[in-house]
């Protein structure tokens, strides 16, 4: 949840802090640095009288460092400097950016995505600042570009040198303007981030849950970002996906909470609407019916039909003669009240928004534009779907791919027999596929012995001699049946025999 039950108020607003001392690099899963004036101190901390101090500092230099900063951002222990950096911690370094262990919405296929920017961000933009005192050369803040001067105190950012320096004030994230939590930040096309807004630079961020959003897919609404299923009620939590809502303080609300929630001020009279009183609505505006009237002629809209321009409202006849656009399709103006279709910056009326091909009314149908055009699925499907290269028809599923062409799996099939080559042993010929049968019995070798195609497929062997051929296993002798694979043999007319019957044959 974005806010708490009793109160309604914002996680990050609300009045409940970290109550152990939080180590920032812990948080981030960092390595203590090995320079022992690098590392932070809860008990160096504590003595100081803060929630957090620069490492390394002597306490004159503590004292000088904060008193760079607003008063009000001064962790001071007990303070509102206190809860601020509290309030930071979670703002600028959510747990859910920071380990895959505490995300609730990232699905398992997505897992290697989260884990490839994390690996990615620390390594390359994730680091912790820390603060020099500066006795050796001028540097020009980035931030505000005065000079940090010798003898000034400065915040040096690893990963952009050792000898660029910012003023403590000025070390803040270009996104929110807020000074860096304990000195950590992330480095972007040469600007210094808090990893919240680091993060949101690379990818959306739900507006519900407040997770990174590692899908292809997921809603965007009220210029936010949210996980499919998220875009809630901010006060029952109900989904909205295809229901009507209400803005209120640019938070989302359901019907039934919003008039339970909120009284609506009527835009005539300003006066509050009633739960007695009928409530006419447009767009996010409410009216008493005695007050639902034509900005311009003053007669009644209550059943009938009307327009709005410019936070107006107006009747059919002054509607049209002051703001009526014309569709895009016919080219005929809209009447007030008439059904507009929209998409993108081109407009229709209802009967107008149809498919190009066909040209059946798309309505609340789904469908498809391609550059000027809009299609029907059906027709889309038709002219632009994979189809078989056999049989001409669209490929649904489970095609097969050959030669870089596409084929229905039972279009896939031997030149010479028809049997479906899909998942079977296939060869090709003069660039058609044969199953291995008739590709043996056209096209292969034949056995001497045993008139057999010698296909070779599955590794079998063979012997030629002249312009003869034996499978291994049929190259006998004639006489006494032995194998002279790897033997001298003798030819006698039209067999082959080994050297002991031929001497046989001799005496």
């Amino acid at each position: 949840r974005k806010t708490c039950n009793s109160c309604k108020c914002p996680r990050e607003a609300h009045d409940v802090y970290h109550e152990e001392w939080v180590n920032v690099r812990d948080r981030l899963g960092f390595k203590s640095p090995t320079d022992p004036d690098r590392r932070p101190s809860r008990e160096k901390s504590i003595a100081e009288g803060f929630s957090w101090v620069p490492p390394g500092l002597p306490t004159h230099k503590i004292e000088e460092y904060f008193q760079q900063l607003p008063p009000n951002k001064v962790p001071r222990l007990g303070s509102p400097g206190e809860k601020y950096r509290d309030k930071q911690l979670m703002m600028q370094l959510p747990k859910q950016d920071l380990a895959l262990a505490y995300c609730k919405h990232v699905e398992t296929q997505h897992h290697p995505s989260y884990e490839d920017f994390i690996n990615a961000r620390n390594e390359i933009a994730l680091d912790i600042g820390y603060v020099k005192d500066n006795t050796s050369y001028n540097s020009d803040c980035p931030q505000c570009h005065q000079v940090v001067g010798v003898s000034e105190m400065g915040v040096i950012a690893p990963k952009f040198g050792d000898r660029t320096l910012w003023h403590p004030s000025c070390f803040v994230c270009s996104m929110c303007e807020e000074l860096l939590v304990d000195l950590t930040y992330c480095v972007h096309d040469d600007l210094l981030y808090c990893e919240r807004h680091y993060a949101e630079q690379l990818k959306p961020r739900c507006a519900a849950c407040d997770e990174l959003i590692f899908s292809g897919e997921y809603t965007k609404a009220m210029s936010k970002d949210w996980h499919s299923g998220h875009f809630c009620c901010w006060q029952c939590d109900e989904s909205l996906t295809g229901q009507r809502y209400v803005l209120r303080d640019d938070h989302p609300y359901c019907i039934k909470c919003y008039e339970s929630v909120f009284a609506n001020a009527c835009e005539e009279c300003s006066k509050t609407i009633g739960i007695d009183s009928k409530d006419l609505s447009y767009k996010d505006k409410h009216w008493h019916e005695a007050c639902f009237l034509c900005n311009k002629c003053r007669v009644s809209l209550v059943d009938k039909q009307f327009g709005s321009k410019a936070d107006k409202i107006y009747c059919g006849n002054c509607y049209d003669a002051q703001f009526a656009s014309r569709c895009d399709g016919c080219g005929e103006i809209f009447r007030a009240g008439t059904k507009k279709m929209e998409y993108k910056t081109r407009q229709w009326h209802e009967k107008c928004f149809c498919c190009c091909v066909c040209k059946t009314a798309i309505g609340t149908k789904s469908f498809i534009p391609r550059e000027q055009e809009i299609y029907c699925a059906t027709c889309y499907e038709e002219k632009f779907a994979t189809r078989c290269v056999k049989c001409n028809k669209i490929i649904t599923s489970g095609g097969v791919t050959y030669k870089n062409e596409p084929w229905h799996r039972e279009c896939f099939t031997c030149t010479h027999c028809n049997t479906s080559l899909a998942g079977q042993r296939f060869t090709s010929r003069d660039e058609k596929p044969y199953c291995a049968e008739c590709f043996g019995e056209l096209f292969a070798k034949r056995c001497t012995a045993c008139s057999k195609p010698i296909t070779g497929i599955g590794g079998t062997r063979f012997i030629s001699f002249e312009d003869r051929h034996w499978h291994n296993d049929c190259f006998i002798c004639a006489t006494c049946k032995t194998s002279l694979v790897g033997r001298g043999f003798i030819t006698d007319a039209d067999d082959i025999i080994c050297p002991e019957c031929a001497k046989q044959k001799l005496m």
